[in-house]
């Protein structure tokens, strides 16, 4: 009897510890992902926070401030998608990228998450890019995208349409390839805007 109370013990040791064990574990991969050094930083938005909307660090203290909207459709080039995540990420207005640290994991700071609405719509405030300095290279933003059950890809580069570095021959090479991604911006009050609509391809690329 006494072995049986000893082996029972022991069981509802191991049982309790075992799964106390498990809660931490699910606790710090909730927390910080196995993958989340490696994956691409798409992922490591906040799921509460994720919204059509988002601001990117330093847009308040940035002179050239810009407002991107859009709307992402599917293939059919008409339907919204909906549920679908944007990520951008860029220099500051030197034209250098600014480099934090968050886990041991390395980031742009400049960066910010949006997914879609119902409608398709997405909205970032952000500003315009500078250029590296003694440089021609073009002012980018450099967005990422990820629809539901799809892996992630990188777009073309959003560019201006105003970059002195933009050339007649880049953008004949960039009509050849059927490149929409130049962004027209218009100054209202003290704030840029401009509007890039996105067309999902099946094959889970973009049309811009």
């Amino acid at each position: 009897m006494k072995n049986l109370i000893f082996i029972l013990s022991i069981t509802y040791f191991l049982g309790t510890f075992n799964m106390l064990q498990a809660q931490d574990s699910a606790e710090v991969l909730e927390e910080i992902p196995f993958d989340y050094i490696s994956r691409n930083p798409i992922y490591d938005y906040d799921a509460k926070l994720i919204s059509s909307t988002d601001t990117v660090p330093g847009f308040d203290t940035y002179e050239n401030k810009l407002k991107i909207s859009g709307t992402i459709f599917k293939s059919d080039g008409v339907t919204p998608a909906k549920d679908v995540i944007l990520y951008i990420c860029q220099a500051d207005d030197n034209g250098e990228y600014i480099l934090k640290h968050e886990n041991d994991k390395r980031y742009v700071y400049n960066r910010g998450w949006v997914i879609t609405d119902a409608e398709g719509q997405y909205t970032f405030y952000t500003y315009i890019p500078g250029s590296y300095s003694h440089s021609k290279e073009l002012r980018k933003i450099n967005p990422t995208i990820k629809e539901a059950g799809k892996s992630e890809y990188a777009m073309n580069s959003l560019i201006f349409e105003d970059d002195p570095f933009l050339t007649k021959g880049c953008r004949k090479k960039m009509d050849k390839k059927g490149m929409t991604n130049i962004l027209t911006t218009l100054k209202k009050d003290n704030m840029y805007e401009t509007t890039y609509n996105i067309t999902l391809k099946e094959d889970g690329s973009d049309t811009q």
